[in-house]
């Protein structure tokens, strides 16, 4: 039986006008070893004209394992329904560059709240 894709979602592959701050994709997210990858949810910190620009898309990892509090440069996600999520979920400060055509579909977006607190995680992460 042919699989289908949870309402709202599409199979289609995202198109780069489509993305920008604050989508959630699903990509095969690397291993920080580079040894594999896995299925995952990840947020795109790049910006609409990089993404237009570049062949390339610059994303975080987000993950449905939470710790018992948030690390440095982790974000809880509070509206995690919202951005197309299916459990309670947290963006990791991890940082990846994945080729666009590797974008197996677009789940959503943060909202408002969600972005600012993911650009205040950036800027302790990165200074």
């Amino acid at each position: 039986m042919p699989s289908r894709a949870a309402p709202g979602r599409s199979k289609a592959p995202a198109k780069p006008q489509a993305l920008s701050f604050g989508a959630i994709v699903l990509v095969p997210f690397p291993f920080t070893s580079h040894a594999a990858s896995k299925q995952r949810p990840a947020v795109i910190v790049s910006s609409r004209a990089y993404n237009l620009e570049r062949p390339d898309l610059i994303m975080m990892a987000v993950t449905s394992q939470l710790r018992p509090t948030a690390g440095l440069g982790e974000v809880w996600l509070r509206h995690w329904q919202a951005a197309g999520l299916l459990k309670p979920s947290a963006v990791k400060p991890v940082f990846a560059t994945l080729e666009l055509g590797l974008v197996i579909r677009r789940l959503g977006a943060l909202t408002a709240e969600d972005q600012d607190a993911l650009r205040l995680a950036i800027g302790q992460i990165l200074g």
